[in-house]
């Protein structure tokens, strides 16, 4: 076209040809991408064609979407949507409305994502856009996949399964066997997600739709990797990592290297998957993709810890400690937005029609009302009897915001004795450390003491500030519990693992009182609990044995193996308890504390938290006592027994 002697850089149909040659090239040059949008952008301007520009505008935005460059992403979309407005297509304004929800869905805010996808069906189902009306559900049904909400996933997936039968498009269907595959793959229905990405895997391979293929080659060594297939496993991701090598896509390279890191430690070559989870790391990092440094961190955290490196695995287990609480909790608030806004949604909806219903009931009562009197004194006998319900219906509801507003009552007082009891602690137990070293430094400040006699009081500081920390972990962890509800998630978890990792931790307290910790729990406890609630469990237990242990002491752990559970001990040679104080000492409203051996402080909280993160998990706790001769704390845990591609 350009070689023509007619030529003009204001032709549409040219301009149409630039815009879609820079979407062919999104995830193979995406710097084509660019160069060819921003050429594309220009010309359709001088052209005053509005079409090209916001198509210009949309290709802009997908390539800061996939360098995680999010506002500028939406900026862009935003900016082509704007454009589409003043010219009425409504195939773009779907694209876009798609791309925008696609992009909060990136960014986190899945309740405007949720929304956005709403908003898009409603327009395709208006305009009987079934393609579109499959993709948009299918985005629906990854948002809630990602958020563990997998009945409403599948749900949405039987509508998709209807309309790409109803248009008969064979990589349509491929799209979403696909996913379909990713989705059962992390129910752990393995066979139906084999089944599925097989159908998948042919129809690419025949129309070498060679980004997806690479997909469905990945989603194929992740269920042989769940099912500890590794060489399989390792086959397939192999695969797609060749076909990677000609694609431009670093948001779907976080999880085929993070999955090839998970085969290699399965195959014991620690080496290798230590260089792809470093590299699926650095990826994640440089876009901004939380979740998949979450994952990495913690397939990295396993590998140094398999390396005995504990430094570094401590530092990797501390970051997916801290995005893996930080996305937890914004998971729950956003799962709870998600379903708000689908049911504020679909209440607009109930509330249209029946105020449409309204409207014609009250047209017919018009109507009917000319009829003659006979049908008036039938009207005013309906009249009676529906206002005799309705005046029970409003009594009814009344009765029951009666009952919403004590239960309100109640919870709202339970919040603030929760409360009361934070801030006691805070009061109580923090401030009396923080003023002391506050003083020190404030005398020290004053040059009342010297920097030698300063050092001495070291000692004396590090086990405040250690105590602090103690006391400030506890005192989250049970206040998260109590105001927001603690999320449980169980896995298969090593018990020896963790018990390991906190006599390391707290061996150093062990030792400045010279008293030995043994640990008998045997190789390969699998224990079915939140790793993170166990850990906090034993970090108490063990933490008090040695307050009340006196030097020279020893306190043991052991694990007893039943038929469906594990009995899991603390044994210590400390001073026991009496009769009374066994039977309070797990009483919710029991909170204070005693001083310990070598006059250790705590919160009080430490049983209390033990016993709610124990229950939450299935278990049981007790202990048993005898005075100046040691206690034993028990507790039985229960034996051992997510990814997907935007459709576009």
């Amino acid at each position: 076209m350009e070689a023509r002697s007619s030529f003009s850089i204001q032709d549409t149909a040219y301009l149409d040809m630039i815009n879609t040659f820079a979407q062919e090239m999104r995830y193979y040059e995406t710097d084509t991408l660019y160069s060819y949008a921003t050429k594309a952008l220009k010309y359709s301007q001088k052209a005053d064609y509005k079409r090209g520009e916001s198509i210009s505008y949309m290709n802009l935005g997908d390539y800061y979407s996939d360098r995680g460059i999010t506002d500028t992403a939406l900026l862009y979309y935003n900016k082509a949507l704007d454009l589409v407005n003043t010219f009425q297509s409504n195939d773009l304004k779907l694209s876009l409305l798609n791309n925008i929800s696609g992009e909060y869905e990136y960014r986190g805010d899945h309740a405007k994502a949720l929304s956005g996808y709403l908003i898009a069906l409603e327009i395709a189902l208006a305009d009987e856009a079934l393609l579109q009306q499959s993709i948009i559900n299918e985005n629906i049904a990854n948002l809630y996949a990602d958020q563990k909400y997998y009945d409403e996933s599948l749900e949405y997936y039987k509508k998709v399964r209807k309309l790409n039968d109803s248009l008969g498009d064979e990589i349509a269907q491929a799209e979403s066997m696909s996913n379909l595959a990713s989705l059962y793959a992390d129910m752990k229905n393995l066979e139906y997600a084999m089944f599925n990405v097989n159908r998948s895997i042919d129809i690419f391979e025949k129309y070498r739709i060679m980004d997806w293929l690479a997909f469905a080659y990945e989603t194929k060594g992740k269920v042989y990797l769940k099912k500890y297939k590794y060489n399989w496993a390792l086959y397939w991701y192999r695969q797609s990592e060749v076909i990677h090598e000609n694609l431009d896509d670093d948001r779907a390279r976080i999880d085929l290297y993070n999955g090839m890191a998970e085969t290699y430690i399965g195959l014991e070559n620690d080496s290798i998957a230590t260089r792809y989870a470093e590299e699926a790391f650095r990826i994640s990092n440089s876009i901004n993709f939380a979740e998949g440094t979450k994952k990495c961190s913690k397939t990295l955290y396993e590998i140094y810890r398999r390396q005995q490196d504990y430094a570094t695995a401590l530092a990797y287990h501390e970051l997916y400690q801290e995005l893996s609480d930080t996305l937890s909790r914004n998971e729950n608030r956003q799962s709870l937005s998600m379903l708000k806004t689908k049911t504020e949604y679909e209440q607009q909806k109930q509330l249209l029609i029946k105020d449409n219903e309204k409207a014609l009931a009250a047209q017919k009562r018009f109507i009917y009302f000319g009829s003659g009197l006979l049908l008036v004194s039938l009207l005013i006998i309906y009249l009676v009897y529906r206002s005799k319900k309705l005046q029970q219906r409003l009594t009814r509801e009344l009765e029951a915001k009666q009952e919403i507003l004590e239960r309100r009552k109640s919870e709202l007082q339970s919040d603030n004795e929760t409360k009361v009891k934070l801030f006691s602690v805070i009061g109580h137990d923090l401030r009396g450390p923080v003023g002391a070293l506050k003083e020190l430094l404030q005398i020290f400040k004053d040059g009342e003491i010297s920097i030698n006699e300063l050092a001495s009081y070291m000692p004396k500081l590090r086990s405040d500030v250690d105590h602090i920390f103690f006391t400030l972990n506890n005192l989250l962890s049970w206040g998260y519990s109590q105001l927001n509800g603690a999320v449980t998630r169980p896995t298969s978890v090593l018990l020896e693992g963790i018990a390991a990792e906190n006599i390391k931790l707290l061996n150093e307290i062990a030792e400045n009182k010279s008293i030995k910790i043994i640990s008998e729990i045997p190789a390969n406890t699998q224990v079915w609990s939140d790793p993170h609630q166990v850990d906090i469990v034993l970090r108490n237990l063990i933490s008090n044995a040695l307050k009340f242990t006196p030097e020279n002491g020893m306190v043991t752990l052991h694990a007893e193996e039943k038929e469906e559970y594990w009995i899991i001990s603390i044994r210590d040679t400390g001073v026991g308890m009496d009769r009374l104080t066994l039977q309070k000492i797990f009483k919710e409203e029991n909170t204070h504390s005693t001083y310990g051996t070598a006059n250790e402080k705590g919160t009080g909280l430490g049983l209390t938290l033990c016993k709610e993160m124990i229950l939450k998990n299935g278990g049981e706790i007790w202990v048993d006592s005898l005075l100046r001769k040691g206690s034993t704390f028990y507790f039985t845990l229960p034996k051992a027994a997510g990814t997907y591609s935007k459709a576009v």
